[in-house]
């Protein structure tokens, strides 16, 4: 449907396309099976001025917003989804930064990863804050004109590669939510040191590492907005600005499986006759589209709600990472059947697609979590138009 993107969604989705064909699918495979960080990606993408396209132009980015990341993430995601995360996730590590950093943060930072000198990581999970992210325990304490930092994070993705790192930590803890504070630690910080990482079944390009912070200090003028108590406001903003981006990984992976079971089906030769001319085959090509498809609609309409700052973003951000998830992992699934036995084994691109696809289900808010924000969404809006039709009445 390219009549309803613009010109420079074109742009930017060819100029994508180019590079991963050219750059990521000849080393998905081996990114995967040593667990390398794509540095080879990433150097391209810098040459190519796409590392900051989220990122406004004031701060040497393009300024193109969370549809054209959609579309960036989306084209990288279909030749390796681990790479489509690697790029995505710079997204989730500056958008605090974006929606609530001082004037100063935004000069200090966002040029820097808008060209893509310096990387940036996201840090809000722990052991016992996951879903429930209002009750870390890392501890921010004041110390003079500086914070001192004690405390873990876990899941950390793009930990050991990025430059920069946004931390939220409770100032107060007996304040819950409201104690939460996100502060900017840079790599190299005394008291900081990257933990073990994970060994992970899917998007195994990228490092996602434990961080741990043992009286790190770091000045105030680092903490994210320049006060205390809006942590939990930014990152929740900012899960609303990036699930869109996870959601578009989902749809890339979806559409990247879709397109080898196609090329494989239309070759693969069984009772005389393609295994495509069948038509129990092609049901299943034909709904895997159309899933695909719907998904990918409801993803773009999200990312632009974000671009207009809509006031109900939470819901169809929600909606788009929740469908579009769903469908990458059904329809990956599917995909591994049409390979029979091939799909299974290693010397095929396939199985990746599944186990890749298996981690936008999770992160960024789980399912679970995506379906309560949305339910809670739509009993707020059918409480709020009751009293709109008693107050007229």
């Amino acid at each position: 449907m390219d009549e309803l993107l613009s010109k420079e969604n074109l742009e930017l989705r060819e100029q994508t396309r180019e590079i991963a064909e050219r750059y990521v699918r000849p080393i998905a495979a081996e990114l995967d099976r040593n667990a390398e960080y794509p540095w080879p990606v990433v150097r391209a993408l810098q040459e190519a001025g796409l590392m900051g396209v989220w990122i406004p132009k004031e701060y040497g980015g393009r300024g193109a917003g969370i549809l054209n990341l959609c579309i960036v993430v989306e084209e990288l995601s279909k030749a390796c989804g681990g790479v489509g995360v690697t790029y995505a996730v710079n997204a989730l590590g500056s958008f605090p930064i974006i929606v609530g950093g001082t004037d100063e943060q935004k000069k200090k930072y966002l040029p820097e990863l808008a060209s893509g000198r310096k990387l940036i990581a996201f840090g809000l999970s722990e052991k016992s804050a996951g879903s429930d992210a209002g009750s870390l325990r890392t501890r921010a304490t004041k110390d003079g004109n500086s914070y001192l930092i004690n405390g873990e994070k876990k899941w950390n993705t793009n930990g050991g590669a990025a430059d920069i790192y946004t931390v939220f930590t409770t100032v107060n803890p007996e304040r819950g939510s409201r104690g939460i504070t996100g502060i900017l630690v840079e790599k190299g910080t005394p008291g900081f040191v990257i933990g073990k990482k994970e060994d992970l079944m899917g998007i195994r390009c990228v490092p996602v590492h434990e961080l741990h912070f043992e009286d790190c200090r770091v000045p105030t003028e680092n903490v994210l907005g320049g006060k205390e108590g809006h942590g939990f406001k930014h990152a929740m903003m900012t899960l609303d600005l990036a699930r869109p981006g996870v959601a578009a990984q989902a749809v890339g992976l979806a559409q990247g499986a879709l397109d080898l079971a196609i090329d494989y089906t239309t070759k693969r030769e069984q009772f005389g006759q393609t295994i495509a001319s069948f038509q129990a085959i092609q049901f299943m090509l034909a709904d895997m589209a159309t899933q695909i498809e719907a998904a990918r609609q409801l993803v773009y309409q999200a990312a632009r709600a974000c671009d207009l700052g809509a006031k109900n973003v939470s819901k169809f951000a929600a909606m788009a990472k929740v469908f579009a998830t769903d469908t990458a992992m059904s329809v990956t699934t599917n995909c591994v059947q049409l390979f029979g036995g091939y799909g299974y084994c290693r010397d095929y691109p396939i199985e990746k697609y599944m186990r890749d696809a298996k981690i936008t289900q999770i992160y960024e808010g789980t399912n679970q979590v995506q379906r309560l924000v949305i339910g809670r969404a739509l009993i707020k809006e059918s409480a709020s138009s009751r009293e709109g039709k008693e107050t007229k009445e």
